[in-house]
C-alpha cells in the first residue's frame, strides 16, 4: 500500500495577547491565509478612506503646498479687480498728460470721440482727414434726405450681435471658459454677494429655483438673445420687469447641486445657439 502524503504546512493561525505575570488571555483570535489577507486589505483600504476624507472634506488639505484656499481664492479676485481699475486709471493718466503735452506745445488736445473710434477701427488711421470730412458730409446728406422724406427704417433694422455693446454682468476671474461640445457657457468667479448685472436692455422671462441650478434668471433682449445666469445666491427681479443693460439683477451664490464654489454662471444665446459670451465682453 502506498503512503498518502498530506499537506503539512499550517492554514489556520492564533494571535493571541497574554498578560506576562498571570498567563491569562487577554486577546486571541483564530484566522486563516484566506481571512488574515481579507482582514489586511480591508484595513488597508479603510485607512486609505480615512486618509482621503481628512484632506478632502477638513481645513486640513489648505496645508498641502499649492492647493489654494478661500483666502488666496478671494485675494486672487480682489487682485483682478484692483488689475482693472489701475488699468483704467493709467489710461486716463496717459489721456491727462497727453493733451496736457499738446496744450504746452501749441497742439491740438486729442478728442476722446477719435481715441474710441481709432480703437474700435484700426484702419480709419489710414484714411486722410479729407477722405473723412467727405464721407462724413455724404452721411449727413443721406441722413437729412432721410428725415424729409421719412423714409428711415432704423426701428425696423435688426443690429447684428457683433455690433451690439453689452455690459459686463460681474467683474471677476473666468474660471471656466466656453467650449461648445462640454462646457457651452462660462463660469465667472467673484465674492458672494457681488452683484449680477443685465448684460442689455431686455425684459426678464423666468426668475425661479431648480435643484441643479440653484436661483436662476432669464432676459430676452432685441435681436434674438437671450443671457441666463444661474447659481444665484438671490434674484432682484420677477418674471415681466424691464431691465436696462448694467441694472442689477441678482448676486452672486452658490446655490444648486451642480456648483462647487461661489460664481456666476452665464449663458449667451443668439437665434438658438449658444455664443461665447468673451467674444462680445471684457469680463
Amino acid at each position: 500500500m502506498s503512503k498518502t502524503h498530506k499537506d503539512t504546512s499550517p492554514n489556520r493561525f492564533r494571535l493571541v495577547i497574554t498578560d506576562d505575570s498571570t498567563h491569562e488571555y487577554l486577546f486571541k483570535v483564530k484566522f486563516t491565509r484566506t481571512s488574515g489577507l481579507v482582514a489586511i486589505i480591508c484595513a488597508v483600504v479603510m485607512f486609505t478612506a480615512i486618509i482621503f476624507s481628512i484632506i478632502a472634506f477638513t481645513p486640513v488639505r489648505t496645508f498641502i503646498p499649492g492647493y489654494p484656499d478661500a483666502r488666496s481664492k478671494r485675494a486672487a479676485i480682489q487682485n483682478a479687480i484692483r488689475i482693472d481699475s489701475l488699468e483704467n486709471v493709467i489710461y486716463r493718466w496717459e489721456l491727462y498728460s497727453e493733451n496736457l503735452r499738446r496744450v504746452v506745445e501749441g497742439e491740438e488736445p486729442l478728442k476722446i470721440d477719435s481715441i474710441i473710434n481709432a480703437a474700435t477701427d484700426p484702419e480709419t488711421s489710414l484714411i486722410s482727414p479729407e477722405e473723412i470730412a467727405k464721407k462724413d458730409s455724404l452721411l449727413r446728406q443721406n441722413v437729412m434726405k432721410e428725415e424729409q422724406f421719412d423714409i428711415s427704417e432704423r426701428d425696423k433694422r435688426d443690429l447684428p450681435i457683433e455690433g451690439m455693446l453689452f455690459f459686463p454682468p460681474l467683474k471677476g476671474v473666468v474660471s471656466q471658459g466656453y467650449d461648445p461640445a462640454i462646457h457651452p457657457y462660462i463660469d465667472i468667479t467673484a465674492a458672494k454677494g457681488s452683484v449680477v448685472k443685465a448684460t442689455l436692455d431686455g425684459t426678464v422671462i423666468h426668475a425661479g429655483w431648480s435643484e441643479d441650478a440653484g436661483h436662476t434668471i432669464q432676459l430676452q433682449h432685441e435681436g434674438n438673445i437671450i443671457s441666463i445666469y444661474k447659481h444665484n445666491e438671490k434674484l432682484l427681479k420677477k418674471v415681466g420687469d424691464k431691465v436696462t443693460a448694467g441694472s442689477p439683477i441678482a448676486l452672486v451664490g452658490n446655490t444648486g447641486e451642480m456648483t462647487t464654489g461661489d460664481h456666476l454662471h452665464f449663458e449667451l444665446w443668439h437665434n438658438g445657439e449658444a455664443v461665447d459670451p468673451t467674444r462680445y465682453i471684457n469680463f
